[in-house]
């Protein structure tokens, strides 16, 4: 995964589900490389891109005059635009594979890098995380966006260490993890997966930032506008999932175990397909990173906003 190379996952489903063409407006709300710019560009769209790196400019280079890139979270996509903007939304979660290639940004655990993981340029990084919050807050970290189930045994180990040196490394940290976990023991998995995953999310805010970007997403798609999300873990397509199974009016009863989800607006979505789309075998064979990839997109009916988040 960490090899692969900067290839948009499930493109072509993509593009099926947005439907570009010339006179349609599509936001890529995470510009990352360009590689689903190009292919919208390509079809004939106008597309306004977001991206909260500043590093990601490089590649918007040459794409001509249908295109915009704004230096921005998907999650402001709403007060940049406006209401009823756009024909389609494209959002690819998660770090970028050329955030993840290049090790000075810190996401790696296979490559030595300073310990940052910040997606933008601001605030604080993993390493300040790492050496500064209290035991209990790292193993939730673990926990809840890692998924790790050592968590607790972790945070301890990296508490010990750090009273005698801090952590600045991305391989330190990977390191000292996997033998806080006692190695490798045949595991095609780095034991420090999850942890890093887990820190990264931490650090960006991205399951509140997705949150919000779904909601800005509703605001900003036309009445027959498409909302394409692409995910890759469980979290995140937990919360798509939830965005668009109660936006389409699927609005649960509830049992006796919980209350009923009470409904804050007429369905404001039809969902393209049933369930998630996933990558073929062959996509996957030619770029690893699609393995945990899944698609769900939905249509923009003509009702209000909802009064708040879902």
């Amino acid at each position: 995964m960490e090899d692969a190379p900067h290839v948009p996952v499930l493109l072509d489903e993509v593009i099926a589900a947005l439907e570009p063409g010339p006179g349609k407006l599509i936001v890529d709300g995470t510009f990352g490389a360009g590689g689903y710019s190009r292919a919208l560009l390509a079809a004939g769209a106008q597309v306004t891109a977001f991206d909260r790196d500043p590093s990601a400019a490089r590649f918007a280079e040459g794409l001509g005059d249908r295109f915009r890139l704004i230096e921005a979270c998907f999650s402001e996509m709403d007060e940049e635009l406006g209401e009823a903007a756009a024909d389609g939304v494209a959002l690819d979660l998660g770090v970028s594979s050329m955030q993840i290639d290049e090790a000075e940004r810190g996401f790696s655990f296979m490559r030595d890098g300073p310990l940052d993981m910040r997606m933008g340029a601001d605030g604080p990084t993993a390493a300040d995380l790492v050496n500064t919050a209290e035991p209990a807050e790292l193993a939730r970290i673990f926990w809840v966006y890692g998924e790790e189930r050592e968590s607790r045994r972790i945070a301890r180990a990296i508490v010990r260490r750090r009273e005698i040196e801090p952590f600045t490394r991305t391989l330190d940290l990977a390191e000292h993890i996997e033998r806080a976990l006692g190695g490798r023991r045949g595991a095609k998995v780095h034991p420090a997966t999850r942890a890093f995953q887990g820190l990264r999310i931490a650090v960006n805010d991205e399951l509140a930032e997705l949150e919000a970007g779904l909601v800005a997403a509703e605001h900003v798609l036309k009445s027959g506008g498409r909302l394409a999300v692409v995910t890759f873990h469980s979290l995140e397509d937990r919360i798509v999932k939830a965005f668009f199974t109660l936006r389409a009016g699927k609005t649960p009863g509830g049992s006796r175990h919980a209350p009923p989800v009470e409904a804050k607006g007429q369905p404001s979505f039809n969902l393209l397909f049933n369930g998630a789309r996933a990558p073929s075998d062959d996509e996957v064979r030619a770029n690893p990173r699609a393995r945990s990839a899944k698609l769900r997109a939905a249509v923009r009916t003509d009702a209000p906003v909802w009064r708040e988040a879902a």
